[in-house]
């Protein structure tokens, strides 16, 4: 459940793409560029796109990567090397479900979404690659084919800001997003997939999928307020993804702390369900700096490949 309705961000009622790509240009892209020193690899690769060659496991690999086949014929593990495409195809798959409105009125998930999406195209496709978006609101809203350039950039912003129409169903199934870009992508993709991850069950599987499929980036956007909920007296609280309303007095430590256990279960769930998958999954939250983010994004990527 989330607190009222949201009041529209800012990003959907006055900024334009083009304002938006300025600013995050300014205040997120040139402190990157100098954060990183450039190097966007341990961001956006992770064992490479092509496969290359076969060489002897070592203890530092990953297991996945172990061919079998050749395993069982050599008599001792063998694993996979790749490497990376000159240019490659980056896909966002976006949930704009209802929930994704949750937040401060100035920064709810979806702001964070817009902003973090164009950061990660700009940086994309200033390299020559290619970037495209499926867009989901609890049914699949439109697919925007891949391009390269700046332009492409500003239409997947405008994309993003265009209102949507009414959800046809009331609750988020990542199912339909998730196998849509499994009948999608036809090529290995750079796969971004940005969601509060807020669903009916069952995605866990096309996600190992993709996994297995593509270099899959999966970030979850949250906001503190799902997780502890402020002293403020009894307030309204929404369903977003149904509707329904809900008085609560917040003042009751005791209806705190349940709350609190409640969000900390659904992390736990959460966390293992991708555990299952085998996906790796990165946490952002609505109070944190897109820049902070990023870098942490990069050097936790870096970190879990050794």
């Amino acid at each position: 459940m989330s607190a009222n309705a949201p009041v529209l961000p800012p990003a959907k009622s006055a900024s334009t793409p083009e304002r938006i790509l300025r600013r995050l240009d300014w205040q997120v892209i040139r402190h990157l560029d100098g954060l990183l020193q450039g190097d966007y690899r341990t961001l956006f690769y992770g064992d490479g796109i092509d496969f290359a060659d076969l060489r002897e496991y070592q203890l530092q690999d990953d297991i996945r990567h172990i061919d079998w086949n050749v395993t069982a014929r050599m008599n001792t593990p063998y694993v996979r090397q790749y490497v990376e495409d000159r240019e490659i195809t980056a896909w966002f798959l976006l949930d704009l479900s209802p929930s994704m409105g949750f937040g401060p009125a100035e920064r709810p998930k979806e702001t964070v979404l817009i902003d973090l999406v164009t950061t990660l195209a700009r940086l994309l496709t200033r390299n020559g690659n290619r970037v495209g978006a499926i867009l989901y609101n609890n049914r699949l809203e439109r697919t925007i084919p891949p391009r390269g350039g700046r332009n492409q950039v500003l239409r997947l912003t405008r994309e993003l800001l265009r209102e949507s129409e009414a959800p046809g169903q009331t609750t988020t199934d990542l199912n339909v997003l998730l196998h849509a870009g499994l009948n999608t992508f036809k090529r290995r993709s750079l796969v971004f997939v940005i969601s509060d991850f807020i669903s009916e069950p069952g995605w866990q599987r096309p996600l190992s999928l993709l996994n297995r499929r593509h270099e899959l980036i999966g970030i979850r956007l949250w906001d503190p307020r799902e997780v502890e909920l402020p002293d403020a007296g009894v307030i309204v609280v929404e369903d977003a993804e149904t509707g329904e309303q809900l008085f609560v007095d917040t003042s009751n430590p005791e209806f705190r702390r349940r709350f609190q256990a409640a969000a900390e279960q659904r992390d736990a769930e959460l966390k293992e369900n991708l555990r299952r998958a085998g996906a790796d999954l990165f946490a952002m939250s609505t109070a944190e700096d897109l820049v902070g983010a990023i870098v942490r994004m990069a050097a936790l990527r870096k970190k879990r490949r050794r």
